[in-house]
């Protein structure tokens, strides 16, 4: 008879199957929807422009978080993480990379979108390699901290998957969280309300805005959110007063994330969404061609 794993504490057999399977949907489905993203860019040469060069910048920030999911629901299905002390950073860093990556690409959408709709030049391809070079060095940088001291990484509640350990509440997590939150959350949410707030009082007056104004700020707020209202109580409170259960809900909300932006900035668009058609039907590719 095979031996029985133990639970992780605080959690019961359902629960943490729960969380399993919510965390492989989340997985899975931002996947698939980026994955398609990426090759419509790849097959797709009207997508080849700078603007979308920022689009695909984000579809890898959020295939990148749907792996580290993936990763996170394969271990709480196992009621375990197999992957020892040196996995967890690798995973930690990784998720971390990702995350802030996704957060500063959506501000990088939002000031390209306005660049390109609301003033007289275009968005050129030397701007958007450097924004797009510039997002993920700083994302990487940001992320490598907690590997050289600043910061730490550590086990989610569950014990199934890794992330910034809040949980010690020190001096050197709240230097760490406060400066690393301006920079990589309040600063990217200011940058794309204002980016959209001027492109609707611009467009608004010839009629509705070409792109969705409200749902990608909506999007950086309601799903990073609750990790950034976690992260700021662990710094002024007693964190172990919130029950564990409650601590991985941020993490189940953040992890729609990708879904949410590719179903946004990818199937919204109607040429990105044509793209995905013509990747998913040859004979569609074809005719587009010959037309």
């Amino acid at each position: 008879m095979a031996e029985s794993r133990a639970l992780p504490t605080g959690f019961g057999e359902l629960e943490v199957l729960a969380v399993g399977t919510v965390l492989l949907v989340e997985a899975l489905s931002g996947l698939s929807l980026n994955s398609l993203t990426i090759l419509s860019f790849c097959k797709t040469p009207e997508l080849r422009t700078p603007s979308h060069l920022l689009v695909l910048s984000l579809a890898l920030a959020d295939s990148g978080i749907s792996l580290n999911a993936l990763i996170a629901a394969t271990s709480s299905l196992l009621r375990r993480w197999p992957y020892g002390s040196e996995g967890c950073q690798a995973h930690g860093f990784q998720g971390f990379v990702t995350a802030l990556a996704s957060i500063c690409s959506s501000a990088a959408i939002a000031w390209g979108r306005y660049h390109h709709y609301c003033t007289r030049s275009r968005l050129d391809w030397n701007t958007a390699v450097s924004l797009v070079f510039f997002v993920w060095l700083s994302s990487t940088c940001w992320a490598a901290l907690p590997l050289l001291g600043w910061g730490h990484y550590d086990y989610e509640p569950l014990g199934t998957c890794c992330t910034l350990d809040y949980s010690r509440g020190d001096r050197n997590f709240t230097s760490f969280l406060f400066t690393m939150a301006f920079f990589n959350f309040l600063l990217p949410v200011f940058i794309t309300v204002i980016s959209y707030r001027l492109m609707e009082q611009k467009l608004g007056k010839a009629g509705r805005p070409p792109v969705n104004t409200i749902l990608p700020a909506r999007t950086l707020l309601l799903c990073w959110g609750p990790y950034a209202l976690l992260y700021l109580y662990a710094a002024i409170a007693d964190v172990t007063s919130i029950p564990l259960k409650l601590q991985m809900v941020p993490a189940l909300i953040a992890k729609t994330v990708p879904t949410i932006n590719a179903i946004n900035y990818a199937l919204g668009s109607e040429m990105v969404h044509r793209g995905i058609w013509q990747c998913l039907s040859p004979q569609r590719r074809q005719r587009d061609r010959e037309q």
